[in-house]
């Protein structure tokens, strides 16, 4: 397959998930609000996460679309993703409290990633290469294909990855490898993940962690 037909593929398929994903129940941020006050010692008041070098990283939730926040939580509670600190919580929430904290994060403003700013030059441009044009020797389809230009997210489907945590993007990106994760449509980054070597995966995140998300480029502009 050439290179031409395989960035169509990877188009092609982001535009089916995209399309044929199902919508969520309605969210109220307001109470929201009030069922996400246990979410913020890990995610922060401000949903901007944590970066936590050699750690757990938490993610930002900060301006994520509100559909695939509540996937992710339905995904936790359902034991369909594993995390036992986010098992618990999940577990806590009923169908409106998810729909209602998703709705509450997602109106919040995108915040800044962390992680990527010690990263050398070589890293960071290996990581805008994955990012921006992928690595067809490898065939590595970009991450863009799916997550968008800048990498600020897709629909529900493919969430925002610029302005997120360089620890917690690597954090799955290795478990997408090592397929202790597989809650994607179609294991589509399960098998782009198995081809990226360890550093192509410090690079992407450290490269998307420097990015700044969709408000932010809109403010810059």
């Amino acid at each position: 397959m050439n290179k031409k037909c395989l960035s169509r593929f990877g188009l092609l398929i982001g535009i089916s998930l995209v399309n044929g994903g199902a919508l969520a129940q309605q969210g109220d941020a307001e109470r929201g609000q009030a069922a996400a006050a246990t979410c913020t010692a890990c995610h922060q008041a401000d949903g901007s996460g944590m970066n936590v070098p050699n750690g757990e990283s938490w993610p930002r939730l900060a301006g994520l679309n509100a559909d695939y926040i509540a996937k992710q939580l339905h995904d936790f509670k359902a034991g369909q993703r594993q995390n036992a600190t986010m098992v618990t919580f999940a577990n806590m929430l009923d169908d409106q409290q998810i729909a209602d904290v998703a709705e509450y994060y997602s109106q919040m403003p995108v915040t800044p990633g962390q992680g990527g700013d010690e990263a050398d030059e070589a890293l960071l441009a290996r990581g805008q290469q994955l990012a921006e044009r992928g690595d067809w020797n490898a065939y590595i389809v970009s991450c863009q294909s799916c997550h968008g230009p800048g990498g600020t997210g897709v629909g529900s489907t493919f969430p925002g990855v610029a302005s997120q945590h360089a620890g917690y993007i690597s954090a799955q990106l290795t478990a997408w490898k090592n397929e202790t994760r597989s809650n994607d449509p179609q294991n589509l980054m399960g098998a782009i993940a198995k081809r990226m070597s360890d550093n192509d995966i410090q690079a992407v995140s450290a490269w998307y962690a420097t990015q700044p998300g969709s408000e932010e480029q809109e403010t810059a502009q």
